[in-house]
C-alpha cells in the first residue's frame, strides 16, 4: 500500500480589523501543489465536527482550513461559546467576510497552494458561504449545504445581518453547489425554491440536489439528524464539484 500522511496543526490568521482569528489546518504530506478548501462552521460552532472535516479534505488531497467565526466571543468549550454568540445576536456579516477572505488568502499563499480555493459551509455557514462568494472574486467554487437565512422575511433582518444574501446573487463570483433536505423547514423547499430561481434569472452556474427522507444537517454523523444514503451521496457531488472546479 502507498504511504500516506497528512500535517493537522492550529494556526492563526489576521482577520477582520487585523484581529488574530484562530484556525485549523490540514493538508497532504508532501510538496503539493494541492487545491484548497476553506470551511465556514455551522451555528453550533467551531468544534469537533469541523476537525475532522477539514482533515477529511486534506485525505482527499486538499489543502484545507477551517477558521473560528467566534473567535471574539470567547474561548473554551464549543458548546458554550455557540450559546454565547447566539445571545450576542451571532457575528456580524461584515466580519465573517473579512475572516474568510484571510483565510482564503493565508491558504492561496502557502507554498503547496495549487492558486485555486473553494468554500464550504453548512447551516449559518452555508448562508454565509455563500454571502461570501457574493463579496469577493478570490475564490473558483462555493458549496451551500442547506443555508438557512439566505432568504429572510422583511422582519428578520438584524444589525448584524442587515441584507438577506439573497440580494446579493447577482454579484456570485463562481460556480454553486447547493445541498438540501426536502424535509427541512430552515430552509425551507420553498426557500431553495426561490434561491436556485435567482440564481437562474442572472445565468450563475448552479447545481442544486434537493434529497427526500432528509432534513436539517442530515450530514451530521453525530446527531439524530444524520441519512447516511443521503450524506454519502452529498460527499460523492461535492467531491465531484470541487475536483472539477479546483484540480
Amino acid at each position: 500500500m502507498a504511504y500516506e500522511s497528512m500535517i493537522c496543526e492550529m494556526i492563526t490568521i489576521r482577520g477582520d480589523n487585523n484581529d488574530p482569528v484562530s484556525a485549523y489546518t490540514a493538508r497532504p504530506m508532501g510538496p503539493g501543489p494541492f487545491p484548497c478548501v476553506v470551511l465556514i462552521h455551522h451555528l453550533p460552532g467551531w468544534g469537533e465536527f469541523y476537525r475532522e472535516m477539514t482533515r477529511k479534505f486534506a485525505h482527499h488531497g486538499y489543502a484545507a482550513i477551517s477558521h473560528n467565526l467566534y473567535e471574539r466571543v470567547g474561548q473554551g468549550d464549543a458548546d458554550d461559546v455557540a450559546a454565547k454568540a447566539r445571545a450576542e445576536g451571532g457575528v456580524a456579516d461584515s466580519q465573517v467576510i473579512a475572516d474568510t477572505e484571510a483565510a482564503v488568502q493565508w491558504i492561496k499563499a502557502q507554498p503547496y497552494s495549487n492558486g485555486k480555493v473553494g468554500v464550504i459551509g453548512s447551516c449559518s455557514g452555508g448562508r454565509q458561504a455563500f454571502m461570501y462568494a457574493c463579496n469577493t472574486k478570490s475564490i473558483n467554487a462555493v458549496v451551500e449545504q442547506w443555508g438557512g437565512r439566505v432568504v429572510q422575511a422583511e422582519d428578520d433582518r438584524p444589525a448584524k445581518q442587515p441584507v438577506q444574501p439573497l440580494d446579493m446573487t447577482k454579484d456570485l463570483s463562481c460556480p454553486i453547489l447547493g445541498l438540501f433536505g426536502n424535509d427541512d423547514r430552515a430552509p425551507s423547499p420553498e426557500q431553495v425554491d426561490l434561491h436556485e430561481a435567482e440564481l437562474k434569472k442572472h445565468g450563475k452556474d448552479v447545481e442544486f440536489h434537493r434529497y427526500d427522507g432528509a432534513g436539517h444537517g442530515f450530514f451530521y454523523y453525530h446527531r439524530p439528524l444524520y441519512r447516511v444514503e443521503q450524506a454519502l451521496d452529498g460527499w460523492e457531488k461535492i467531491f465531484a464539484f470541487f475536483g472539477k472546479h479546483l484540480k
